[in-house]
């Protein structure tokens, strides 16, 4: 699939070649006709993302994190599509996977920060459990 171009991901931030991107057509199953016999429409898109260049290493690390359940043992990633009947529209679905897929990687997470508690909210909860307290302390029989 060398008539493809560059996949540039996060304005120029990740550029990936085509020669990183290893493509397999293999029959669909689906939709078809009397078609579907002959024709291999099916995507198989291998990005080696492991052992990669093209990714930085913080993206590398959250993607090999998000996505292990696409991943091969080697640390390839594994993209299929089967979506359409036509062979060039499965190899454009696979890449808009793959586009997806990096640019959630390409964005940190957010790092939670502990909020503080506001007072009236820690009292009201003592006061409930002071309530409630008494109200059991009310239900003791009376010390002889």
């Amino acid at each position: 699939m060398t008539r493809l171009k560059e996949v540039r991901l996060g304005n120029g931030a990740v550029v990936i070649p085509p020669e990183a991107l290893e493509w397999q057509f293999v029959r669909s199953s689906g939709p078809g006709g009397q078609h579907v016999n002959r024709t291999s429409s099916k995507a198989v898109l291998r990005f080696d993302a492991r052992h990669s260049p093209h990714l930085p290493e913080a993206v590398r690390r959250r993607l090999l994190e998000r996505e292990k359940a696409r991943l091969t043992n080697d640390g390839a990633l594994v993209i299929t599509s089967q979506r359409h009947r036509a062979q060039p529209q499965n190899v454009a679905d696979c890449l808009a996977k793959l586009s997806t897929i990096i640019e959630r990687a390409l964005t940190p997470p957010k790092v939670r920060r502990r909020t503080k508690k506001p007072r009236s909210m820690i009292a009201k909860r003592l006061a409930g459990k002071r309530h409630r307290s008494e109200t059991k302390q009310l239900r003791r029989r009376p010390p002889d």
